[in-house]
């Protein structure tokens, strides 16, 4: 190969001196043998052949100088001065290693002197060397797969098109288990130098027998200082990863030099070049197995040789292991050492069956929910010298998007209905008009925002959860950031199976808004006090009988349909003169017609109605309005007819013309007019039971039986007493409705638009909340589906959900635990509901307003079973959410130095006093042997103390906090929940830290593995995968003088961290 260009060649002291304080590298020498000093560069004419540079006076002159490109370096550098250069041309030099002088080139432009570059680094026989070994590589691959395309060439026509697609042959084993999972092993590992520690890794490529490309799919950890590395993180492959008997797979070892350097391993990358030898590592060797030698082999295990690039030098061997999480690996581990040089260990030789994980049938209905899981692989000694085996799993949920675009449903139906309330006032005082005018236009702008909202959501595809890098965006502040299934399921030699669960999930904070005035914890408390300053424009109410208003409203709603449609189904069974039937209905009516009146026995109604007639035109009061304030209001509704009750509740003054007992009246006519439906029925019956005696003692005559059957007209005797109780209830209706409408009125008049701005912001952050519980509760009620002690303790106490908060009480993130505070806090209004799932649709329906939702959880039947009578009956299961919060970055170093923490300790105080009170229902109704067996040994009372003693200690990054009220949810058959900003960095290091403590505390994890465990997994696990799906980059978001101020354990492995978006 020839190439020739044209340039400038230049070789003065001056540029030499230059070169040299741009290059450290560079010689200061002076090249005299090639031209006389001069301070002007000469113009020359060089060709390249091979790694012979000739230098020709003139194109077609015989060359005047070669110059052999051998141990020398090609440094790119701009010169600093303008007296005989170009400044705007980027300049070269070949740097010599062998001692000759420096040699300085000018090219005419900068696309010449980058092709130069390249040019010359590559035309020394090392550069050629790695050409071809990459060459020999490629080869060695093809060869590989030459074989089954020579047999396809060699059918007939007609048979190589009846083949259509290539069928490969499955290796599923059992549904929703990974297809694949094996261990990793070298031994006898060759280094180039003697003296040379290995610091060695695997990196596991794909071949994949379709597209005949290989693709790199996940590494092992770090092994250091020794040559026969037992890698502790496995290789596994999901269910759907295609993966097939035919697949190939190539294990690449490595040795690390530097391994702050080693993070550019990313998976699912092309291999189609080997890594560059300056990130810190270099080849040692490689080698391939098809799937199917691994599954059939005999002892399940592969023994293979390593070798170089060219196919000729062994440099050891390399191990590889089938594993099955449902078997004991009986290898003894007596010779492991964490540390050493000499680590060695038995691998799996006998295998034998355990009892699996109970409730792997009900795995298929996740999959309504759980989606593009990731699985990781370990074995980790135990302080017996046994194997237990590891299975870390990742799974982001379809109900990140499901559930806000329901919440936001009901949201806009709650919104126009109460729009179209406040229409339904009828005429008003113009004072009071104009106050609707303006909070109608106000509520119908933002009920635009929210179908904007869930338009946007509509189109949404792709993904099913939303990264840490949009957590800011407008269209999705309604969706939970990062939120994530962490599953780790644990076989360990002498305990049965366990399954450990966190879900993770950024804080559910209103990012887009900001919090430059704080959280809704300061906004809330603010906007409340404010609000009782402004009662000259409006009349204040206070948050109770606002929500008491709602209430009301939501009941009428709900409760006037079914009454009416009783009524109707009564006069049905009268029609059909059916005596079962009628006495059915009458049941039905009678009790939700005593739940509609019993509804408006409440001091509210009767102050709101005064209130709303004081607001009509032409309305003269006797006196001036005084504003009650919300002490006064809460009247018992026991004493409601007393009249200095009445008298104290007075915000409205009376009107000389307004009866106050009107109202009374009013609604009483419901009861009454039930009354005399009930009593026309019982005497119908009554009389129909006379009959029937006369009819079995004497046969009547004609006569007696047409007057029996005049009086016995049921439809026609019903029909009046149901269409007055529908009449009087309609004006109970009409007039409840518009005094509780006027309340609300008063609550949106009193704060535009803070008012409307405030419930958004809520809904954001309880959307955020919502989503991450409604999963929570899902994968609980999965996994719990055979343990008849939680399932009593579901519908008995309820469920018990545990927030662990990571988040500073410094700047911003003050303001997103105030939001996150307020947001867990309102999930306590959530009420879940286990139905029957009547269609192969198993998503959750949400059901409600916002003062109280129920979510149903369908299972298919099989599954629904399973259940108590109770749940199945449909009985509503409570919820109770704590959250504990301990800042643990520099940021919280700040607050708690020159700050202020006292954020953090209300709300863990708080919540400690939640969650004493959910352990006192659990003592008090449920039996002593509901714990679980294997944590009976541990006493939840002093547990509970311990946590209120670090609680009142005020320690600086007190994590021990967290670790308790993890510890005290685990054994409460609790929820966990992991939380920080972003649910990646922080989150991550929790996550792991608690997993490695669960495996060392109660499954004997070997105490000198625990250090290298944690590597494992924070390096090489599901948490490094979570960093690279969100921000494209295998790095925690952490730089060296953030970690100084971490706590110990919560300190990433050196090279996983560095600068990365977030």
């Amino acid at each position: 190969m020839e190439t020739t260009r044209k340039g400038k060649e230049k070789d003065t002291q001056e540029d030499n001196h230059i070169l040299g304080c741009i290059q450290s590298t560079v010689g200061s020498k002076s090249r005299e043998w090639i031209l006389p000093l001069c301070s002007e560069p000469r113009e020359r004419w060089c060709r390249l052949k091979g790694n012979l540079l000739f230098l020709m006076k003139n194109k077609s002159s015989d060359a005047s100088e070669v110059v052999i490109l051998e141990r020398c370096w090609v440094v790119e550098f701009r010169s600093k001065t303008g007296v005989s250069i170009v400044l705007t041309f980027p300049s070269l030099s070949a740097e010599f290693q062998s001692g000759e002088p420096d040699l300085y080139l000018e090219a005419a432009s900068k696309p010449d002197c980058e092709s130069w570059a390249v040019a010359l680094g590559e035309a020394n026989s090392e550069g050629l060397r790695n050409k071809i070994q990459h060459l020999r590589r490629l080869v060695m691959e093809i060869k590989e797969e030459r074989s089954s395309d020579e047999a396809r060439q060699f059918l007939p026509t007609s048979q190589l098109d009846s083949l259509g697609e290539p069928q490969f042959t499955s290796i599923q084993r059992i549904a929703n288990e990974p297809k694949l999972e094996f261990s990793l092993a070298c031994k006898d590992l060759v280094t180039a130098t003697r003296d040379r520690k290995l610091n060695t890794f695997i990196q596991v490529s794909v071949v994949h027998p379709a597209e005949h490309i290989l693709t790199r799919y996940s590494s092992t950890e770090i092994v250091e200082g020794t040559k026969d590395p037992l890698f502790l993180t496995g290789v596994t492959f999901p269910p759907e990863y295609p993966i097939y008997e035919e697949t190939k797979i190539k294990l690449t070892v490595y040795d690390v030099k530097d391994k702050s350097q080693d993070t550019v391993r990313t998976s699912v990358l092309p291999d189609h070049k080997e890594p560059r030898a300056d990130v810190g590592r270099s080849f040692l060797g490689c080698a391939t197995f098809r799937v199917v030698d691994l599954v059939k082999s005999k002892e399940q295990q592969l023994t293979l040789t390593l070798r170089t690039s060219d196919g000729g030098k062994t440099v050891g061997t390399i191990e590889v292991n089938l594993v099955k999480m449902g078997e004991l690996e009986e290898g003894e581990t007596d010779h492991i050492t964490a540390d050493t040089q000499d680590q060695k260990c038995a691998l799996v030789r006998e295998c034998t069956a355990t009892e699996g994980l109970s409730g792997k049938d009900n795995l298929p209905s996740l999959n309504a929910v759980l989606r593009n899981p990731v699985c990781k692989l370990y074995r980790f000694p135990t302080s017996d010298n046994k194997w237990m085996r590891i299975r870390e799993q990742m799974a982001e949920t379809t109900l990140s998007f499901h559930v806000p675009k329901e919440l936001i449903n009901l949201h806009i139906k709650e919104d126009m209905r109460r729009n179209q309330e406040l229409k339904d006032l009828g005429e008003l005082a113009p004072h009071w008009d104009n106050m609707r005018k303006s909070v109608i236009a106000h509520c119908d702008q933002m009920l635009s925002m929210y179908q904007d909202t869930l338009a946007e959501l509509g189109k949404h595809t792709g993904s099913s959860f939303k990264s840490s890098c949009s957590k800011g965006e407008k269209t999705l502040e309604f969706i939970p950031i990062n939120l994530h299934l962490q599953r780790m399921h644990v076989h360990s030699p002498r305990l049965k199976d366990a399954l450990y669960d966190v879900i993770t999930v950024g804080a559910p904070a209103a990012h887009f808004q900001g919090f430059k005035n704080g959280g809704l914890r300061k906004l809330l408390s603010k906007f409340e006090a404010e609000r009782r300053n402004t009662g000259y424009q409006c009349i204040y109410y206070s948050p109770e009988n606002t929500a008491k208003a709602k209430e009301v409203l939501s009941n009428i709603n709900h409760l006037q349909p079914l009454i009416s449609s009783h009524a109707d189904l009564l006069l049905s069974s009268a029609s059909q003169r059916s005596p079962d039937s009628l006495k059915n209905s009458l049941k039905m009516l009678s009790e939700k017609t005593e739940l509609f009146v019993h509804a408006f026995k409440d001091q509210l109604v009767r102050s709101a109605l005064l209130a709303l007639y004081t607001a009509r035109p032409g309305c003269v009061l006797k006196k001036p309005a005084v504003h009650r304030n919300s002490a006064e209001e809460g009247g018992d509704v026991q004493h409601q007819d007393h009249p200095s009750q009445i008298k104290r509740q007075d915000s409205i003054p009376h009107h000389s013309e307004y009866d106050e007992e009107e109202w009374d009246r009013v609604w009483a006519n419901v009861a009454k007019s039930l009354n005399c439906l009930i009593a026309m029925v019982d005497r119908l019956l009554e009389k129909d039971d006379i009959s029937n005696i006369k009819e079995g003692e004497n046969e009547p005559s004609a006569a007696d039986s047409k007057v029996l059957h005049t009086g016995g007209d049921w439809y026609e005797q019903l029909y009046p007493l149901v269409i007055t109780l529908k009449d009087c209830m309609g004006e109970v209706v009409t007039r409840a409705k518009q005094s509780m409408a006027f309340v609300l009125l008063q609550e949106l008049a009193c704060g535009l638009p803070q008012c409307l701005m405030l419930t958004l912001r809520r809904d954001i952050v309880f959307s955020q909340a919502l989503a991450g519980l409604v999963c929570g509760f899902i994968i609980k009620l999965h996994t719990g589906l055979h343990d008849q002690g939680f399932l009593q303790q579901l519908h008995t106490v309820g469920l018990l959900v545990q927030y662990e908060g990571l988040l500073s009480t410094y700047s911003e993130e003050a303001g997103m635990l105030e939001d996150m505070a307020v947001g867990i806090s309102d999930l306590q209004k959530v009420m879940f509901k286990v139905i029957e799932a009547k269609s192969e649709d198993f998503l959750p329906i949400i059901t409600g307003r916002r003062e109280h939702y129920i979510i149903e959880v369908q299972l298919p039947a099989k599954m629904f079973e399973l259940l108590p009578q109770e749940i199945k009956e449909g009985k509503l299961l409570r919820m109770y959410p704590v959250l504990f919060n301990v800042g643990i970055n520099e940021q919280q170093t700040l607050a708690e130095r020159f700050g202020d923490t006292t954020l953090q300790e209300n709300i863990n105080q708080e919540n400690l006093e939640l969650l004493k009170e959910y352990y006192k229902l659990f003592t008090e109704k449920m039996p002593p042997d509901c714990l679980p067996h294997f944590q009976e040994q541990n006493d939840l009372k002093g547990l509970l103390e311990s946590l209120h003693q670090n609680i009142q200690a005020k320690k600086r990054k007190n994590v021990e906090i967290m670790w308790l009220a993890a510890t005290i949810c685990r054994k409460l058959n609790g929820v966990r929940f992991t939380c920080c900003k972003s649910a990646k960095d922080r989150t991550s290091m929790s996550v792991t830290l608690e997993q490695c403590s669960i495996l060392r505390d109660e499954h004997q994890l070997h105490k000198d593995f625990f250090i290298r465990a944690l590597d494992c997994m924070r390096r090489e696990g599901c948490r490094i995968e979570n960093v690279l799906k969100n921000v494209k980059c295998r790095k925690y978001a952490f730089n060296m003088i953030q970690l100084m101020a971490f706590p110990k354990y919560y300190r990433p492995p050196e090279g996983t961290y560095g600068k990365a978006d977030t």
